[in-house]
């Protein structure tokens, strides 16, 4: 830590893509679900996922060449497997990505799957950006979508100011674990954050891993989040939890877009089904995990034949998607419906395989995030 450098208190109006902080003895840490919905958060999965900030970033004004962010980042291992790569910071000047750093250590959970038995292990650390350019410009601190991330001090050669909004349009989005960033290695390499850049918009990510179920109070916090854009990318964790039943989806489906409409009459509202999975196209879920030859891959444990009996599949869900919106289409013109597979189709899958047979690589996310940008910000889109 270099003492000559201007201490800055990390506060919430320095945060964007953050619906709510919260106050810990080591600093501030960001959520993307806000007090009330987090209490009603029925599992681990989805207050793990939520708490961790994809698409949140650090955004101000300063001439600075060195920038010191110090952090407590919670991070998950298992013992007996490698540890995951370090959360990356990735830090973006007029745009454009400029330097990057990790944070090693931090707090550890090291799970014995065997026994279930869990050691955490803790120590904060220093996310440090060196050569800057010189003069003033906004920065962007992109923090790790990957690990929670409670931020202590920011430091740096110059003094800081909160960055002008520069009034773009500001896209909400919620999706699964792929929107969360899912084997994306660093926070602007996340699909939708390729998107908002190539868009020109300001990014709020619901995207949870896991966590794509059509809960109400997630529909409710989109609801009440100020947008000029919304998206809710739906069907693979519906599928892969088999968590219900085409008699059940229908009509959550429909309450969750009445939900959101309540607060967003008018606002363009698009709705995605899920890029190509193949796994489970046809077939139900849930999904098992297993490592093979060191890579863990996904298997669905459904029968195709239970489809006659409601079981969801990828297949069913976008038939149900596309005539629920063409239906209600005709009482909402700004409702759309985007096929995920002009995402993510069979030629994407020939030349970028999902490498666990569920989630897309880095070149995926980039591929999805550039058709996105096309599809939904270009001549005819939804968001043009």
């Amino acid at each position: 830590m270099n003492s000559e450098l201007i201490t800055t208190p990390v506060t919430a109006d320095l945060l964007r893509g953050a619906l709510d902080v919260e106050r810990t003895p080591y600093g501030l840490l960001p959520h993307r679900l806000p007090a009330r919905a987090r209490r009603q958060i029925p599992d681990e999965q989805l207050a793990m996922a939520e708490s961790q900030p994809s698409g949140v970033r650090l955004t101000f004004r300063t001439a600075a060449t060195v920038i010191e962010l110090d952090t407590l980042p919670t991070k998950r291992a298992y013992r007996g497997l490698p540890q995951p790569p370090d959360g990356g910071y990735d830090l973006v000047i007029g745009g454009r990505l400029a330097a990057q750093a990790t944070v090693p250590g931090g707090r550890v959970r090291i799970t014995d799957l065997t026994s279930g038995v869990v050691e955490l292990r803790e120590g904060p650390g220093t996310a440090r950006f060196t050569g800057l350019p010189a003069g003033d410009k906004d920065v962007e601190i992109w923090l790790p979508h990957n690990e929670t991330t409670e931020l202590g001090a920011l430091r740096t050669d110059a003094p800081v100011s909160p960055a002008p909004s520069g009034g773009r349009r500001v896209w909400l989005h919620h999706g699964s674990s792929i929107s969360h960033g899912s084997n994306a290695t660093h926070p602007t390499a996340i699909w939708p954050a390729l998107a908002a850049a190539l868009g020109g918009v300001e990014l709020v990510n619901l995207g949870f891993g896991g966590g794509a179920l059509l809960d109400p109070f997630t529909a409710r916090t989109m609801r009440d989040t100020p947008a000029d854009l919304i998206s809710v990318k739906i069907g693979i964790n519906l599928v892969n939890s088999d968590a219900m039943r085409l008699r059940a989806f229908a009509p959550a489906v429909h309450g969750f877009l009445d939900t959101i409409r309540e607060g967003h009459p008018e606002t363009p509202l698009l709705v995605v089904s899920a890029i190509l999975c193949p796994i489970q196209e046809h077939t139900p879920g849930p999904l098992t995990a297993a490592l093979e030859d060191g890579t863990v891959r996904f298997r669905p444990t459904g029968d195709p034949a239970d489809r006659a009996s409601g079981r969801l599949t990828l297949d069913v869900i976008r038939g149900e998607l596309s005539r629920i919106v063409a239906e209600r289409a005709a009482d909402d013109p700004h409702l759309h419906y985007l096929d995920g597979r002009s995402l993510y189709g069979e030629r994407d899958h020939a030349e970028l395989p999902l490498p666990d047979d569920l989630h897309p690589s880095e070149e995926g996310h980039r591929r999805i995030g550039t058709n996105f940008a096309r599809l939904a910000f270009g001549p005819g889109g939804a968001f043009a």
